[in-house]
């Protein structure tokens, strides 16, 4: 009986308010990184907008930091990737600025898609060479203005629960530049929502932010065992079933 109360709450009240706010943020955001600039308005807008929409959905929420994050360094985070929370929990509890690599699909939702781009974030088309080669110019630009980015080397949410095998792009970016890179875990999202579903369950969703890695000193040929350790380290904070 729960179950089926949740979901009419699900479709009656939550999937509503959650689609009036996103309008609303989205607005903001493009309002004001279109007069301010988008480094402060590409952030803070939907960093409350997640936080709420958590809030909304009635997931619980924790946060492990193992590793101290220098809010003036530039990072690449790199994180599994559960579910649709991932985004939410991410950006509104990781605390440090960054901008997205995300899927070109997502610049095609209306006012979402046009605040995505505003705000700076990058879009990746990982089916046209032409676009991974120019949303990599755009990235190390950004990592250039002492701006971080995240991304899932994954590529896409798990169908199963368990982390797939990840992709080099991040890591060639952050080996480049000499950046750090900031492993992050998710627990929880794959049961909030699963990917292929709008089934949303009240979860408890883990952030554990690990200890920075640096790439400084590195060579190209470490870049297989840089990979390796990061995932290691994502993994070390799942339980057996979901590395």
């Amino acid at each position: 009986m729960l179950k089926i109360l949740f979901k009419i709450l699900q479709w009656v009240v939550i999937f509503p308010i959650f689609l009036v706010i996103t309008i609303i943020t989205s607005i903001i955001t493009m309002i004001g990184c279109l007069l301010f600039g988008n480094r402060i308005w590409g952030y803070y807008p939907p960093k409350i907008w997640a936080r709420i929409s958590c809030f909304l959905a009635c997931q619980r929420v924790s946060v492990t930091r193992i590793g101290k994050i220098d809010p003036k360094q530039s990072y690449v985070f790199v994180a599994n990737h559960q579910g649709a929370f991932d985004i939410f929990l991410i950006y509104g509890y990781l605390d440090h600025n960054f901008k997205w690599i995300m899927k070109s699909e997502l610049g095609t939702i209306p006012i979402v898609g046009k605040a995505c781009k505003i705000a700076g974030h990058i879009l990746l088309d990982d089916r046209n060479p032409k676009s991974i080669f120019e949303t990599m110019e755009k990235a190390i630009n950004s990592l250039n203005h002492n701006m971080s980015i995240t991304i899932f080397p994954e590529g896409a949410r798990t169908l199963t629960g368990k982390m797939g095998r990840f992709k080099r792009g991040g890591f060639q970016m952050a080996y480049d530049l000499g950046l750090p890179i900031v492993p992050i875990t998710i627990e929880g999202s794959f049961e909030a929502m699963k990917r292929g579903t709008y089934d949303l369950h009240p979860s408890h969703l883990k952030l554990t932010i690990h200890e920075p890695i640096p790439t400084k000193g590195l060579i190209q040929d470490d870049l297989p065992a840089l990979m390796a350790k990061t995932k290691e380290i994502i993994q070390s904070a799942l339980p057996e079933d979901r590395r």
